[in-house]
């Protein structure tokens, strides 16, 4: 009887902390669940075995910041069945796009004592804006449920089903009290994609946006309720600059309040 061949799964790094890779190490006992219907394939994180593609399934965290790493995405994508990209360095540039929006080799010259040696790119992008992803999971870092929903909704050939609200159903299942309405907080949960449970606004603090844009965000209307608590546009320009600042929603409103 011949034995069935286990699905290749592959972990791959780029520009990033490491910490949505770390998410799936989190997972324990649902990570012995996954163990038993993959083949961990490349997972440096975990272990130094590899095993050579082509690979049924690849998780991407980080972002294309240097020539070398678009060589390597592209390598990537062509040893993967499926590439899926998670946490908001992957799907949208992360924390270090902030570089995005001024002169890279300003920080060069000021970071590094020889800034010849140094080989990057101008900015700091996403994955899907190098190759074809399949399917973006969003946060920083990532919910590990979804995680765990997204890898067997491939290796069962389904569509992963992720919720796409914000966070503020979240808020509402919890019966927590919105920030904004009862305290004047200002809070980025009415455009920021769901996925952290609503922590923040459960805490009387305004959501950071770490899980980026939802659908069809509103960003004007928000911004104009920041302004009537009496945020500055400064105010507003930094917070739509976090950690998913290139994330096409945040960065558009951001540069309407940039001086």
């Amino acid at each position: 009887m011949t034995r069935k061949r286990k699905p290749k799964l592959a972990v791959w790094k780029f520009a990033s902390c490491d910490g949505c890779q770390l998410s799936l190490l989190d997972c324990e006992d649902e990570l012995l669940t996954v163990v038993d219907e993959v083949e961990i394939a490349y997972f440096l994180e975990a272990s130094r075995a590899v095993v050579k593609g082509p690979y049924d399934l690849s998780l991407v965290e980080g972002s294309i910041t240097t020539p070398l790493d678009v060589r390597r995405i592209q390598q990537v994508r062509q040893a993967s069945k499926f590439l899926v990209t998670i946490g908001a360095c992957a799907t949208a540039g992360g924390i270090q796009a902030l570089r995005n929006f001024k002169d890279i080799n300003e920080f060069i010259s000021v970071v590094y004592a020889r800034p010849e040696y140094i080989e990057t790119l101008d900015k700091s992008t996403p994955i899907a804006n190098h190759v074809f992803v399949d399917f973006e999971l969003r946060g920083c870092p990532i919910n590990k449920r979804q995680l765990i929903e997204v890898i067997s909704a491939f290796l069962q050939g389904r569509k992963p089903n992720t919720p796409a609200h914000s966070v503020c159903i979240e808020c509402k299942l919890r019966g927590t009290v919105c920030v904004m309405v009862a305290h004047g907080t200002p809070c980025l949960g009415p455009i920021t994609h769901t996925g952290c449970g609503a922590i923040c606004p459960s805490y009387h603090r305004g959501c950071y946006g770490c899980f980026g844009p939802m659908e069809t965000p509103n960003t004007a209307s928000l911004s104009a309720w920041w302004s009537r608590l009496g945020a500055k546009e400064q105010d507003i320009l930094r917070v739509f600059r976090g950690f998913n600042a290139y994330a096409e929603a945040f960065r558009k409103e951001s540069e309407v309040h940039e001086k």
